[in-house]
C-alpha cells in the first residue's frame, strides 16, 4: 500500500476535485466519517459546510485541509468494506479518527485507490501537526496495514503505477472548465512535488503532460506586465485550447509562487544532483557504443526522462533531465559542462567520427574539443547526414570509449 499526504489552505479545492470526479461517474463516496449523517443522505452543500465549520474554529491556521490516497496493488481486489476498514484503520493511527472525513473510491486508474477529504483542525480548535506526519505516523500505519490484511508492500509495487498521466487532449472539449480542470490536476502534483530552478524546467515537466506555462513573447501584454497562464499541448508540442491565467488556480501559481518555488528547490533538489550524474555517465559515457537513443532508453528505465530542445533546423541547444523517483529537475549545463546539450552532442559526434575514420581512441582524446561552432555546423540535417546517424539506434562492437584509455603509469625504479 501507498500512502501520499497533501497539505493545502483550500478545503473547498480538494472536495470539490473528489465531488467532480463522482459527477463524472469516476468515483464515489464511500462513507462521511464523524457526520451527523451517511454520505448517501448528504447534498454536497452538506458535506463540505461540516468540514468548513470546523476549520472555522482556527482561523488562524492557514494550512487547514488534507488530502490523502492510498493505493493498492493492481492484483488485489478489495471491497468496499475492507477498503472502508483499512481507512478507517489508517485514520485512527495517525491521529485522524476522531476528525470528521470524506472517504472516496476512485475508478479512474489501473490500480484500486481511495481518497480521503479531511482537516487538521480538531473539535476544540487545536491543530493537529502536519510536521513530518508522512514520514513518521503514516509510515508507521502503513506498514501495520500491510501485515495485517496481507497487503503488497510499497517497496514491492511499481512506481510508475502511481505517476500522474498526461492529459487525453482528445477528451477535451476546449472550454474553459474542462481545460482549467485538466490542468489543475497535473498543476497539484506537480508543483509543489518537483524541485525545479527556472521556468524552463518546469515546462520541462509539464511538457511530458501535455501541458506549458507560458510567459507570452516578448511582445505580448503578457510578458510585459510578468503575467502567466497554463495551456494544453497537442501531440507536436503546439498549444491549443483556452488560455488559463494563473491568478484562475486554487493556489496562484503565477510568477511570483514559482521564484518562491525556485529558491526552495535549490537547496532541497542539491543531494540528489550526484545520483542523476552517475546515472547519466552509466547511460552514455560508459557505454561502449553511446547514442542518444540508447541514453534516453537507459535513464528512462531509472524513472528519468530527458527532454531534448531543437530549433526547426534540427539543431539541439538544449537538454534537460526529469528525475521522477527522486521529483527533481535539472538542465544538463547546470550538472556540469560534459553533461550541457552541447558537451553530450560534441562527444557523441567525436565517437560517430571515429568509428567512421577508425581512429584510434588516443588520437581523439588529443584532439581540442573547444570548436563548439563545428560541431553545431555538423549538426545540421543537411550535412553529411551526420545527425541521422547520431540518432540512428545503437549497434554494439568492441570499440572502448576515449575517456577510458589512459596513459600507462611509468614504474617507480626501486631505491637499492
Amino acid at each position: 500500500m501507498v500512502a501520499v499526504i497533501f497539505s493545502s489552505n483550500s478545503i473547498r479545492g480538494i472536495f470539490h476535485y473528489n465531488e467532480n470526479k463522482v459527477k463524472e461517474g469516476k468515483a464515489v463516496c464511500l462513507k462521511a466519517v464523524n457526520y451527523p449523517l451517511d454520505a448517501a443522505d448528504m447534498t454536497s452543500e452538506m458535506k463540505l459546510d461540516r468540514l468548513k465549520k470546523q476549520i472555522e474554529l482556527n482561523p488562524r491556521v492557514k494550512v487547514n485541509a488534507v488530502h490523502i490516497s492510498l493505493n493498492f496493488d493492481p492484483s488485489e481486489r478489495l471491497s468496499e468494506s475492507t477498503l472502508k476498514e483499512i481507512a478507517g484503520q489508517y485514520m485512527e493511527r495517525i491521529g485522524f479518527g476522531e476528525q470528521p472525513y470524506l472517504l472516496y473510491q476512485h475508478h479512474d486508474a489501473a490500480h484500486p485507490h481511495v481518497h480521503v477529504v479531511s482537516t487538521n483542525i480538531r473539535s476544540n480548535g487545536s491543530r493537529i501537526s502536519l510536521h513530518n506526519l508522512g514520514k513518521v505516523q503514516s509510515e508507521s500505519a502503513r506498514k501495520a496495514l500491510e501485515a495485517e490484511y496481507h497487503l503488497v508492500r510499497a517497496e514491492d509495487q511499481k512506481r510508475k503505477i502511481f505517476q500522474i498521466k498526461p492529459v487525453d487532449i482528445r477528451t477535451i472539449q476546449y472550454g474553459k472548465t474542462d481545460t482549467k480542470r485538466a490542468i489543475g490536476n497535473v498543476l497539484a502534483s506537480v508543483l509543489n512535488k518537483y524541485a525545479y530552478t527556472s521556468l524552463t524546467e518546469l515546462n520541462a515537466v509539464l511538457n511530458l503532460y501535455n501541458i506549458i506555462a507560458d510567459g507570452g513573447s516578448k511582445n505580448s501584454r503578457t510578458y510585459q506586465s510578468g503575467g502567466l497562464s497554463y495551456r494544453l499541448l497537442d501531440a507536436k508540442g503546439n498549444k491549443i485550447g483556452v488560455p488559463i491565467k494563473a491568478s484562475l488556480f486554487a493556489n496562484k501559481p503565477g510568477l511570483k509562487f514559482l521564484e518562491a518555488r525556485y529558491a526552495i528547490n535549490k537547496t532541497r533538489r542539491k543531494e540528489h544532483q550526484l545520483r542523476l550524474k552517475s546515472a547519466i555517465d552509466r547511460a552514455l559515457y560508459l557505454r561502449q557504443s553511446p547514442s542518444l537513443p540508447g541514453m534516453v532508453d537507459e535513464l528512462k528505465k531509472q524513472g528519468i526522462d530527458t527532454v531534448i530542445r531543437a530549433n526547426t533546423e534540427g539543431r539541439i541547444y538544449g537538454i534537460t533531465f526529469v528525475d521522477h523517483v527522486r521529483k527533481t529537475v535539472f538542465n544538463g549545463s547546470y550538472i556540469g559542462k560534459n553533461y550541457s546539450a552541447a558537451g553530450i552532442v560534441d562527444h557523441l559526434l567525436k565517437t560517430v567520427q571515429a568509428q567512421q575514420d577508425n581512429i584510434t581512441p588516443a588520437l581523439i582524446r588529443d584532439r581540442s574539443v573547444a570548436h563548439f561552432d563545428r560541431v553545431q555546423d555538423t549538426l545540421d540535417p543537411s550535412k553529411e547526414g551526420l545527425l541521422e546517424t547520431l540518432m540512428a539506434p545503437e549497434h554494439l562492437n568492441q570499440y572502448t570509449p576515449y575517456y577510458d584509455v589512459g596513459k600507462k603509469k611509468k614504474r617507480k625504479r626501486k631505491q637499492i
